[in-house]
């Protein structure tokens, strides 16, 4: 009498069903009688075969379930999530790619960047490159020393930058004082020869009798166009990378004190640090090096280091 409930029931359901499911649903039953019919004796035997059909039809038409009677349905639903998994395990099967870096190499980038904190990762990059070293700089960024605050150097690199400048006869005299932004990087910049022209912006520290010292020293001065600081690109690239890379860590003690300093990082700037637009080598070529063990020196009491191989 339920068989027959039930039967009424779908008869009255299926005209507002869709063509498409009915026949989902057809194809599903028919499948089933052939599988039975391939029946000898004990349980019914799936082929792989039989398998894929039925999880394709579920995969369309969910409502199927209820039309198949020899399997239940939470079997129908294992198989198609365990042909889901293997289907992307074998999506994200390994096909090769790049090798695995030597645990000699992570060990030294972890070491460049802890020695050099200032570095990131496109330095460290470069410096790998000039020491024989064939790696993507994204790879050098994920074996790096991860930091939580902004890089900082020691205090021993600190003490050491200052150790050698310190005259206590002339600190307690107060002889080191504070420069005038004119006259503190025009004595520091001006060496032996004066330029024939400077450019600069027009900033209203430099005051009215800057221009006539500048005349009187046979400069061309040439002030930017108001309002346009893109024209000042350059000289502010480097002026920045100076007070990121070198002043903005040491505590200047008087001009000859600057003068020592800048005059080491132009030579740290000019032959061993390497520039993303030069491809990776410095302005003075630096030759490549691939045989034998490396060795670090520090350069500007240890706010960088040199890397060479001996």
């Amino acid at each position: 009498m339920i068989a027959l409930l039930c039967f009424l029931l779908t008869l009255f359901a299926s005209p507002f069903k869709s063509k498409s499911r009915l026949e989902a649903e057809n194809a599903a039953l028919r499948h089933q009688l052939i599988v039975l019919r391939r029946k000898t004796r004990g349980r019914v035997h799936l082929t792989n075969g039989d398998r894929l059909f039925l999880i394709q039809l579920y995969r369309w038409f969910p409502s199927v379930l209820k039309a198949v009677t020899i399997v239940r349905p939470e079997t129908l639903v294992r198989w198609h999530r365990a042909g889901f998994r293997r289907y992307w395990r074998w999506k994200s099967r390994s096909l090769g790619g790049r090798p695995q870096i030597d645990a000699a190499l992570r060990a030294l980038i972890r070491r460049i960047s802890a020695e050099n904190p200032l570095w990131g990762a496109p330095r460290i990059h470069g410096e790998l490159l000039k020491l024989g070293f064939e790696v993507a700089r994204s790879s050098v960024a994920k074996y790096m020393v991860k930091r939580c605050g902004p890089p900082s150097q020691g205090w021993r690199t600190f003490l050491g930058n200052h150790a050698p400048n310190i005259d206590p006869d002339k600190v307690s005299a107060g002889q080191p004082g504070p420069f005038r932004r004119s006259d503190h990087w025009l004595r520091s910049a001006l060496c032996n020869e004066a330029p024939r022209y400077l450019i600069r912006d027009r900033d209203c520290v430099y005051g009215a009798a800057f221009p006539h010292r500048l005349r009187a020293m046979g400069i061309r001065d040439k002030p930017i166009a108001p309002g346009s600081p893109w024209q000042n690109g350059f000289a502010e690239r480097l002026i920045g990378s100076i007070r990121r890379e070198c002043v903005d860590h040491v505590v200047v003690l008087g001009e000859p004190h600057l003068r020592r300093i800048l005059t080491k990082y132009a030579a740290y700037y000019n032959e061993l640090r390497t520039h993303r637009s030069l491809n990776k080598d410095a302005p003075i070529h630096r030759a490549m090096q691939q045989v034998g063990r490396i060795v670090s020196a520090p350069v500007l009491g240890g706010l960088h280091h040199h890397y060479c191989r001996i």
